[in-house]
């Protein structure tokens, strides 16, 4: 064991406020990972919400693993130490419990490692009645499991506050039985919204096509779970550290789920249907966080969408406390809101018309027209924030040269609307591929060559070149392609995933790909058919493929969907709940 590594450990641990260790040997331990640094996984809110629910019961000792640093890697391989925990420094093999949160496609080869590096079995196949199980849960392990099957025994298929108190219950009466491990994952499926990847078989044809093939003993389906009334769970930082990318914040949700309908986005459709926090509820929040000192960022798919954001607003600035905010939405940003932001301090106003054209905007069903840019925009200079990023994608469906050069004309439009504001802040578009997303309208459709992504990158920094106070920031299109790949994978990915790990990474994944005699363009450069069987289908959203294929439809002619309301049943997901 490295006592360098241990003392860095340590480190981490005096720079926080909020963790909790107990007593060894009164608790079950449970492993709760982020694959990915500790900088990135104390900025995800989910992390906080597992560690506070696991730790309130009397059952369970939670203790958090991250990705180690690059500078500590060569260190774990030279003393043989396995990973270690930052609560008490034991060693990742030794929690009969792991619990990885994911969140992003690129960290699937995080997950890999960190099981490697904490001298786990990495395939799930290999482990026995003495080996931990591992769980997984987040938005990836929600959208599309299949690629991480080989490596994880338990998927938690949507929001996890209740179902994990299940399979908690679940697990120590299997325990308390003396159950073997087939017989504890077995009794695991009777928990609505756990999907056990052993019990389903995928077989694919010669053509490529996917018959899947359950046990008679487990559900057809596993049905997405959420929670209905988000008072009932906290949903804020309970762990306070210096050494994240909101250092200084305490993160608060107001809100969940999203119902714009916004064609390209996995998580307004997965995370269905759209629920707020009371003002009542928030207000106490407030008050805890005041006690503990810490500036408020507010959290939610469209924070300017919270019914009640200038109360809340009002709230906030008359604790004399300071926000920041996720996301707004140029629609709804209001006066209040701009004025909340700058007095707290908010240099840059980040907004999302994700095209320059208003036939790609309603392709995509973003909701929101040139005139709602503008005023955001003029909101916001009037409140002295000055500066502005706008998110923008490229190679949307149906997008054509013209559409690129609407990119380059908003953007000159709006510096020189702003100029005549008085405003010489800076303009950043951040420019990212389009990734077509399981359970989105665009599921079927091919992602646009990568040739043709850099194509159309090159004329727009070149249209733009030149123009002070415009910058353009963009995603590295290769690394865009991974996590299309990913993204829509079947289970023949997940020993690819393996075999780039052994080759460096991520960067190695298409050779690992045609190691394993397959071809990127099957799952990057395709348009599946309509009735194709997609490797996701276990997997209940609530609403119908159908459903999915007729947004489809409307996007191609350019037809708008309104936005969630009371009493609507057109999708499906709250009728699913009743």
């Amino acid at each position: 064991m490295s006592w360098v590594i241990k003392e860095a450990l340590n480190k981490i641990l005096d720079q926080e406020e909020g963790y909790i260790t107990f007593p060894a040997g009164q608790r079950t331990p449970f492993a709760l990972v982020y694959p990915n640094s500790y900088h990135v996984g104390m900025s995800n809110l989910g992390i906080h919400i597992l560690y506070k629910l696991l730790n309130e019961r009397k059952d369970i000792a939670c203790e958090r693993f991250f990705l180690p640093e690059k500078k500590f890697e060569a260190e774990f391989i030279k003393t043989n130490t396995p990973l270690l925990s930052l609560e008490t420094q034991m060693p990742l093999h030794k929690f009969p419990l792991i619990g990885i949160s994911i969140s992003f496609e690129m960290d699937y080869f995080n997950i890999v490692k960190i099981l490697d590096m904490g001298k786990v079995k990495i395939f799930a196949k290999d482990r026995s009645d003495m080996d931990p199980i591992v769980i997984a849960g987040g938005p990836c392990a929600t959208f599309n499991p299949e690629p991480l099957s080989d490596f994880i025994d338990v998927f938690v298929i949507g929001e996890g506050e209740n179902t994990v108190q299940e399979l908690m219950d679940v697990y120590f009466s299997a325990i308390d039985q003396g159950l073997s491990r087939d017989e504890v994952l077995l009794s695991f499926t009777k928990i609505p919204g756990v999907y056990i990847p052993k019990f389903y078989r995928h077989q694919l044809n010669e053509n490529n096509q996917l018959t899947v093939i359950h046990l008679t003993s487990v559900p057809e389906k596993v049905t997405r779970q959420w929670v209905e009334n988000l008072d009932d769970f906290d949903a804020q930082s309970v762990i306070f550290t210096d050494k994240t990318e909101f250092g200084g914040l305490c993160l608060l949700e107001i809100a969940r789920g999203c119902g714009r309908h916004c064609r390209f986005c996995m998580a307004g459709y997965c995370f269905r249907k759209p629920r707020t926090r009371s003002l009542e509820k928030l207000k106490v929040n407030l008050e805890e966080i005041k006690k503990v000192g810490k500036k408020v960022g507010l959290m939610g798919a469209a924070i300017s969408d919270y019914p009640e954001v200038d109360a809340l607003c009002k709230d906030i600035l008359g604790l004399d406390m300071s926000m920041s905010v996720a996301s707004l939405r140029a629609d709804s940003f209001t006066n209040d809101l701009a004025d909340s932001l700058a007095k707290s301090g908010l240099k840059t106003i980040t907004l999302a018309p994700e095209a320059g054209s208003e036939k790609l905007r309603n392709v995509i069903n973003k909701g929101i027209n040139e005139e709602d840019l503008f005023r955001a925009i003029n909101i916001a200079v009037n409140a002295g924030i000055k500066n502005l990023k706008l998110y923008i994608m490229i190679g949307l469906p149906f997008e054509t040269d013209d559409d690129i050069e609407e990119i380059i004309k908003m953007a000159k439009k709006i510096k020189d609307y702003r100029e005549k504001l008085n405003c010489r802040g800076t303009i950043t578009l951040s420019i990212n591929p389009f990734i077509p997303k399981p359970f989105t309208p665009f599921q079927w459709l091919p992602m646009d060559d990568l040739k043709n992504i850099d194509y159309k990158l090159k004329q727009i920094k070149q249209s733009l070149k030149g123009i002070k106070g415009i910058e353009i920031i963009m995603e590295s299109p290769k690394e865009a392609y991974v996590q299309g790949i990913l993204a829509r994978g079947d289970r023949r990915v997940g020993k690819a995933i393996y075999d780039a790990y052994q080759l460096g990474g991520s960067k190695k994944l298409k050779v690992s790909l045609e190691q394993n005699g397959l071809e990127d363009s099957f799952y990057l450069y395709r348009t599946r058919d309509k009735d194709e069987v997609f490797p996701w289908e276990t997997l209940d959203m609530g609403f119908t493929k159908q459903y999915l294929y007729d947004e489809l439809l409307k996007a191609a002619e350019q037809k708008k969907t309104i936005k969630c309301f009371d009493g609507c049943n057109r999708c499906g997901v709250c009728k699913h709940s009743e």
